[in-house]
């Protein structure tokens, strides 16, 4: 009786506060968003703090992250809503350039994302430039937002499907910040992204499609973002094949804003979207931005299980592999 009394009472040792068996959780194999900020963007936001290629490896470190991506944000020399830049284009290739320079410093560590606005002229040919490029060749990242990306515009939708066929076709996966502009107040929810789902991915059926910050822009108060994860979930649940290479990260979330508050509804979105689709990202460490180490600390706090953490922290992007 005794030993069947110490064996229950070990078994109830292994299981957790919430009922489930306690697995060890390792950081993060990959940061699957980060940002460097160099020269160039200094020049065009002065307050916003330099970020090399060497002080992401020691935020890394710090983090116990062997990996991540670097996304490019050559796109903000194209951002209509900010002051226009002389020669344009070219900063956007100057920046895309600095970025591949600066991520074949660690190329067993880091890996590179080309970034343009999808409704300027020259984005399909910077597309065709990085494609041949050795440290970009991997990846796009767009960001509708600071593009001012507008689906339910006819000519806009048609360049923004437009470049996600070059992407297709030059194998290259794209990272893709859906919410649009929040200083123009454009209306985003659940039509804007049943657009998406049904007009833009598509265009892009061969490569991996991943959704930044839960489909938001960070943070989880606007209901709107809630609206437009909703109709990504309802399209997983009916095994949608457009969502058959479809990831979102969950940059930028937990740690922000008033997110505490819908922890509850966060874990129960990352569960229905699948936790094998769900890849941590921790966003450029700049402007009020968490480092690696902390978001990895704060996303901890969600009330999901230890091995559903386990399992997000092994996610590895096919990208990086």
């Amino acid at each position: 009786m005794k030993i069947a009394i110490l064996c229950c009472a070990l078994a109830m040792a292994a299981f957790g506060a919430r009922g489930q068996s306690q697995v060890a959780v390792t950081p993060p194999l990959v940061d699957h968003h980060q940002h460097l900020f160099g020269p160039g963007i200094k020049k065009l936001s002065p307050s916003v703090e330099q970020i090399e290629a060497s002080d992401l490896i020691a935020l890394l470190d710090k983090a116990g992250i062997r990996k991540a991506v670097v996304l490019s944000i050559a796109y903000q020399f194209g951002n209509p809503n900010k002051p226009a830049v002389e020669d344009e284009y070219a900063r956007v290739k100057a920046e895309n350039d600095w970025t591949s320079q600066q991520v074949a410093r660690f190329p067993e560590r880091l890996r590179g994302f080309c970034s343009v606005n999808p409704t300027k002229e020259y984005a399909i040919a910077e597309i065709e430039r990085c494609a041949k490029d050795p440290q970009l060749h991997y990846g796009l990242k767009l960001h509708f937002g600071n593009s001012d990306v507008e689906l339910d515009k006819a000519e806009q939708l048609e360049k923004v499907r437009k470049v996600f066929r070059a992407a297709n076709e030059h194998g290259m996966a794209i990272v893709v910040h859906t919410r649009p502009s929040i200083t123009k107040q454009r209306a985003y929810g659940a039509d804007n992204a049943r657009i998406f789902l049904n007009e833009v991915l598509p265009a892009a059926p061969d490569v991996p499609v991943q959704i930044a910050h839960l489909a938001g822009a960070g943070g989880y108060d606007d209901p709107s973002v809630d609206e437009a994860l909703g109709v990504f979930v309802d399209a997983i649940a009916k095994h949608d094949p457009r969502m058959a290479h479809v990831y979102l990260d969950v940059s930028g979330i937990a740690g922000y804003g008033e997110w505490e508050k819908k922890a509850n509804l966060i874990a129960e979105r990352i569960r229905q979207i699948g936790v094998s689709r769900i890849l941590f990202g921790a966003d450029g460490a700049s402007g009020g931005n968490l480092a690696p180490r902390e978001a990895w600390e704060a996303f901890r706090k969600l009330p999901l299980t230890d091995e559903e953490f386990r399992v997000i922290a092994s996610n590895v992007a096919p990208y990086m592999k």
